[in-house]
């Protein structure tokens, strides 16, 4: 990390301590334009956006990182279709459907049954087999994960 996303990643730290809330990613456009991703365990809804916003948008005015105020600030979730970062993203998914692709860029798709410190287990059906098999993938095999949405 850069030295001004790790003082803001500092500033926000304390403001989700004791929340269900974590910090996903910190991205700095050349023209100051802050975007902070968050989720949380529970879902991240626009009320806490808009609670983080306020009190990181604030935080960043007092330290004077950014003269005259020269700053934009976007709180969000990472997007529907933005692979999976953490521990804590792969943990909240549990029992969704994801696609894998490992770092020969294989694609798995399965059902998220079980989330490790080493690894996840995915419940795979194939084709032409009744019984679906589970398959363990350590992370240090994983490149991306994508939630599926299914409608």
């Amino acid at each position: 990390m850069n030295g001004t996303i790790e003082k803001i990643h500092g500033l926000l730290e304390p403001l989700l301590d004791n929340t269900d809330m974590f910090i996903v990613g910190i991205n700095i456009k050349p023209t100051n334009n802050i975007k902070v991703y968050i989720d949380a365990d529970g879902g991240f809804s626009i009320e806490k956006c808009i609670v983080i916003n306020k009190r990181l948008y604030s935080l960043l005015e007092d330290e004077a990182m950014y003269p005259d105020g020269d700053f934009s600030l976007e709180i969000s979730s990472p997007g529907i279709d933005e692979p999976l970062l953490q521990w804590r993203q792969y943990k909240k998914n549990t029992g969704r459907k994801v696609t894998v692709t490992d770092n020969e860029n294989k694609e798995t798709t399965g059902m998220l049954t079980e989330v490790t410190e080493e690894k996840i287990t995915l419940e795979v059906k194939k084709p032409k087999e009744k019984t679906p098999s589970m398959m363990e993938i350590p992370f240090s095999d994983i490149k991306t994960t994508i939630v599926q949405i299914i409608f």
